[in-house]
């Protein structure tokens, strides 16, 4: 999405917050239904996400009505990276169990339908924050890379579905996608982290003005 000038941060995110919790409900609801691992662990990262970016539209609001070198939103990013290494955790945990123990049958069309669905849906998040969202500063970096995040493992899950679906076996994808997925979107928070890390260690605040316009 090519945004006009009027486009500012903090438009853009709550957007995006409306996005992620319109699609939170449906993913929880079909996660229990189908006993998908994947699609219940995207919802719990929509929740987490959700959180974060609420958190992130108070902080840009502080930004630019009372301080604009506020910190507030790099302390946002390190609060949405440590929120994603724990759904991680939870995920890795669960996945690890189901591929040990036995991965329960699993319904795949609806596995296949909710998970396209939120892939279409984080692909238009991506387009709202525009893909120069990630150098303007380290908390939209960290939206960014979650919405991304959300598209990729949310595409995967579809795929796992559909596999499942047509064959009617194969259930140990679905534990074995989240696992690959959870170990991906650890990792790139753990970089986040490590970035907040040392922008707070050498006072450096990333990023034009709030209110410039997506580039």
């Amino acid at each position: 999405m090519r945004a006009g000038p009027a486009v500012t941060q903090r438009q853009r995110l709550t957007i995006l917050l409306s996005m992620n919790v319109a699609m939170v409900a449906t993913l929880i609801v079909v996660g229990l239904f189908s006993r998908s691992l994947g699609v219940l662990a995207a919802g719990s990262d929509y929740v987490a996400d959700s959180a974060g970016i609420l958190l992130g539209i108070i902080a840009v609001t502080v930004r630019e009505h009372a301080e604009p070198t506020s910190k507030a939103p790099t302390y946002v990013a390190a609060i949405n990276a440590t929120a994603l290494l724990v759904v991680t955790g939870f995920v890795l945990v669960a996945a690890g169990d189901r591929l040990l123990h036995g991965t329960p049958v699993i319904q795949g069309l609806p596995v296949l339908i909710a998970s396209a669905l939120a892939a279409g849906v984080m692909i238009g998040g991506v387009f709202v924050l525009g893909t120069g969202a990630g150098s303007e500063d380290l908390h939209m970096r960290s939206v960014l890379l979650d919405t991304v995040s959300d598209a990729l493992a949310s595409a995967a899950v579809a795929v796992s579905g559909a596999v499942i679906y047509v064959t009617g076996r194969y259930y140990w994808l679905d534990s074995g996608l989240s696992l690959a997925i959870g170990l991906v979107i650890g990792f790139g928070a753990l970089r986040l982290l490590g970035s907040v890390v040392v922008a707070l260690r050498l006072g450096a605040i990333r990023g034009p003005d709030p209110e410039a316009p997506l580039r």
